[in-house]
Formats: C-alpha cells, sequence, structure tokens
C-alpha cells in the first residue's frame, strides 16, 4: 500500500496516523489474508479528494496484483464508475440498476441512477465520472 518507513507505522498509534495512512493500514491488513474476495466498504469516505485518488489506485493495484476480486460498497458513483466493471445502484435497500459500468453510467435507466450523475460536480463543461 506505498506506506512510507512501514516499521514506523507498525510501531505507531492509530492517532499518530493521518486519515489516508490509517486507511492504507486497514487496506494492507485486510489483504495480509490474501483473500480471493475483498469487500471495501466506504474505502475512501472521509478522506480529501487527493487521498482519495490515491487510495483508490493504490487499492485497485493492489488488489489486481493479488489476483483477488473486490465488491466495493460507495455513496461516490465517480469512485465507482472508475473502479468496477460492473455497477449496482440501490435505492431505499432495492435493485434500481444493474448492469456495466459504461452502459450504467452513459445510458442509466433508472431516475435515481440519473439524480446520481446529475449530482457529480461539473468542472468546465466536463463531469469527471469514470
Amino acid at each position: 500500500m506505498n506506506l512510507p518507513d512501514p516499521q514506523r507505522v507498525m510501531e505507531s498509534h492509530a492517532f499518530e496516523l493521518s486519515g489516508g495512512m490509517r486507511q492504507r493500514v486497514g487496506i494492507a491488513m485486510a489483504l495480509a489474508f490474501a483473500p480471493k474476495l475483498l469487500l471495501a466498504d466506504e474505502p475512501t469516505s472521509a478522506l480529501d479528494v487527493t487521498t482519495q485518488a490515491q487510495i483508490v489506485d493504490e487499492l485497485m493495484q493492489v488488489v489486481h496484483e493479488a489476483g483477488s476480486a473486490m465488491i466495493i460498497v460507495t455513496h461516490n458513483i465517480g469512485v465507482a464508475a472508475h473502479m468496477a466493471d460492473k455497477i449496482m445502484v440501490m435505492a431505499g435497500g432495492k435493485v434500481v440498476e444493474y448492469g456495466s459500468t459504461a452502459d450504467v453510467i452513459e445510458r442509466p435507466q433508472a431516475e435515481y441512477t440519473q439524480a446520481l450523475l446529475r449530482a457529480v460536480p461539473e468542472i468546465g463543461g466536463t463531469r469527471y465520472v469514470g
């Protein structure tokens, strides 16, 4: 997980590490068991955008290198679009849309999915999803 000075990290208390570092340590601990399937529940919540991007890239890299599969649970459709091969959108505890990432992002059928995509910020006329 690209932990700088891993010996220092191992000897640190949680309160001595940044949020991003704690996320990396948690992910590294989960991957230490070489799981075939990793369930990542909001792995980037409460992190700034820069740290989110680093964690997402590192997580995808280590999961790929380990040959693991991953299910990611997130409220951030941009993160889901970047990380996932398939997306399942749920609303009120029910599946409202499921399909390949390209289909769900480019041709959303459910009103809820369309609303999620409209909520993604636009910068300079470009919406950064996927």
